[in-house]
């Protein structure tokens, strides 16, 4: 079985991370119910997009990044776009993986107390550079992925335990609400589902896993049911948290209150080991999507082994540790590197549209009509979405 699974679980292994736990549990603790439809919308986007990307690379064999730098002719505008793309995934990625070094700290808060909390970034920051730098990690990322999924159970039976009610959980899931008070938190869920370097790491992977077209099928329902299953697990995570009597949420204690109804005061552990899988494994994600990025865009040899390869996730890695070096609450980096990618991704989108209708490129595999107006509506809301996030924070509205 786990020979037959693909990149679409590392996917949704990647966007099951300390940001996702922190994003679904303040909109459940904050709005209850009502920003369920914003992860069905969410869900729906990934599925989509990461879809396209996978498409494009099993037919060109290629990365996203490579591509865009093969189809754009004149000189000066693919020198502009890859200039834009390699700027947008180091900054996304680094504020991303100062989030994900953050939740691997919160973890580490939770099982062994307050009195090494300064030390605990360098810790996870450690690790990931190490797993990284060895390049067999893939032993113990198995480990990580295993625990996050043991820690998403213990959401969904919480979840199921609340005894929520179903019709309020429908109205959250199908009449959407976008006020000036859910606004950033609506961006959130977005930028911690549909993460746009994504997009350029699961193009990068299927290549190398599927080499036929004839793969299209199993890449598809990879991705498909991956992110369905993730989705389910966000949601049952914003479900539980909508049962806590909680003002606010400031801390991992704060949020291991959610487990208490079926774990009780073990659930600070529980939640602490599940915290720190999650951010170990995303802190090795987002450095090796922007490596392969700059491989992409550069010419660059595509292994952990290539010195240049190395030395861009060591720079993302090495400002995820610089950024949490600052007195900084770790929920509030991660809560701004889920809105930085929320408003990154209609950049990548567009750019992903662009190539996948390329007849020239795709042949008979170039998005459909219903794709393209999936495509389409997916940018327009996310621009939307993004415009009323820097409106927010510049509070003009």
């Amino acid at each position: 079985m786990f020979k037959k699974m693909g990149p679409g679980v590392l996917v949704a292994a990647a966007f099951i991370g300390p940001g996702t736990v922190t994003a679904c549990t303040l909109a459940g603790v904050s709005f209850g119910y009502a920003l369920l439809w914003a992860m069905l919308l969410s869900i729906v986007a990934t599925m989509v997009l990461q879809e396209m990307s996978a498409r494009l690379g099993i037919i060109t064999q290629k990365g996203l990044a490579e591509v865009i730098k093969q189809e754009l002719v004149n000189p000066y505008i693919r020198t502009g776009v890859l200039g834009i793309i390699v700027s947008a995934i180091v900054v996304g990625n680094a504020a991303y993986e100062a989030g994900n070094i953050g939740g691997g700290a919160l973890g580490l808060e939770a099982i062994f107390g307050t009195s090494f909390t300064g030390y605990y970034p360098f810790v996870i920051g450690f690790l990931a550079f190490f797993l990284l730098f060895i390049g067999n990690y893939k032993v113990l990322e198995k480990v990580f992925i295993s625990l996050v999924i043991l820690m998403s159970l213990s959401f969904v039976i919480t979840a199921l335990l609340t005894k929520p009610d179903v019709l309020l959980i429908l109205q959250g899931l199908f009449i959407p609400k976008v006020e000036n008070e859910n606004i950033l938190t609506v961006i959130a869920l977005v930028g911690t589902t549909v993460v746009p370097y994504n997009l350029f790491l699961h193009a990068s992977l299927v290549s190398e896993k599927w080499k036929s077209k004839t793969d299209l099928e199993y890449a598809k329902r990879d991705t498909y049911i991956s992110i369905v299953l993730g989705g389910i697990v966000s949601m049952c995570i914003i479900v539980a948290a909508a049962s806590v009597d909680l003002m606010q949420v400031e801390s991992v204690m704060d949020m291991a209150k959610a487990l208490e109804p079926l774990y009780g005061t073990s659930a600070r552990y529980f939640i602490g080991i599940g915290l720190f899988a999650a951010g170990v494994t995303s802190a090795i994600t987002a450095p090796l999507a922007a490596s392969y990025v700059a491989a992409n865009c550069f010419g660059w040899k595509q292994g952990l082994k290539d010195t240049r390869f190395r030395m861009v996730w060591m720079v993302i890695l090495g400002l995820g540790v610089f950024f949490l070096s600052f007195n900084i609450k770790p929920i509030e980096v991660i809560k701004f590197a889920q809105i930085a990618n929320g408003i990154l991704l209609p950049i990548i989108a567009i750019f992903l549209l662009w190539v996948v209708n390329r007849v020239t490129l795709m042949a008979d595999n170039k998005n459909t009509v219903m794709q393209n107006l999936l495509g389409i509506s997916i940018v327009l809301i996310a621009v939307f979405l993004g415009i009323k996030s820097i409106l927010k924070v510049l509070e003009v509205v």
